[in-house]
């Protein structure tokens, strides 16, 4: 009886011990977190989009923390500055990741601006990285009668003549592509974290 009162102590205070440290601790040093002054609020249409990624499983190939410098290439490799809580203020659920199978995209907006590149490359990835094993999305595209298309006023995705469909035909966005693609053009942490070094009086920055 004795050894189980101290089996069932000993595992208590190691619980104890591991709830302060991993759950008290952090909360305590965000509680009263800020977000960052160049940190933008998602729009609407960036949320829903956000909703999409969150629901192709993006997470589980892409990160979006690049560390440290002491801790890996991540700066060298241009996926910017290491991450701080800050960042994520507006983030919910947090998508940091912990698989790269594929780049991290905490800065993807920054790297790559381009609206028909990310709309091509969802469609078809392996057009704009030979060798890539991103799936492709073609259930967030359709293919139209290039007439119709024009008609309704939709803008045909933009792909290279070998990745393009039939003659006649153009390959369009779905609202859900689109709204992927402006959350992934609004990943873009290239705000400094820390404010500039105050200037002496009459010492023009």
């Amino acid at each position: 009886m004795d050894s189980e009162i101290k089996l069932a102590s000993g595992a208590m205070v190691a619980l104890g011990l591991a709830t302060a440290a991993l759950v008290v601790m952090p909360y305590l040093q965000v509680r009263d977190l800020k977000p960052l002054p160049g940190l933008k609020a998602y729009s609407t249409a960036e949320l829903r989009g956000r909703e999409v990624y969150v629901a192709n499983g993006c997470v589980y190939c892409h990160s979006q923390q690049p560390r440290d410098r002491n801790f890996g290439s991540d700066l060298q490799r241009g996926w910017g500055r290491a991450s701080v809580p800050a960042d994520y203020y507006y983030d919910s659920p947090h998508q940091l990741g912990s698989m790269r199978t594929g780049p991290d995209l905490f800065n993807i907006g920054a790297r790559q601006p381009s609206k028909d590149w990310h709309l091509g490359h969802l469609y078809q990835p392996r057009a704009y990285s030979p060798g890539s094993i991103m799936p492709s999305y073609p259930y967030l595209f359709t293919v139209k009668d290039a007439k119709e298309a024009e008609k309704e006023g939709e803008q045909p995705v933009v792909l290279p003549p070998a990745y393009a469909p039939a003659v006649g035909q153009v390959v369009v966005a779905l609202p859900e592509a689109l709204d992927l693609v402006k959350y992934l053009q609004a990943l873009n942490h290239t705000y400094p974290v820390l404010p500039p070094n105050p200037q002496p009086p009459g010492v023009k920055p």
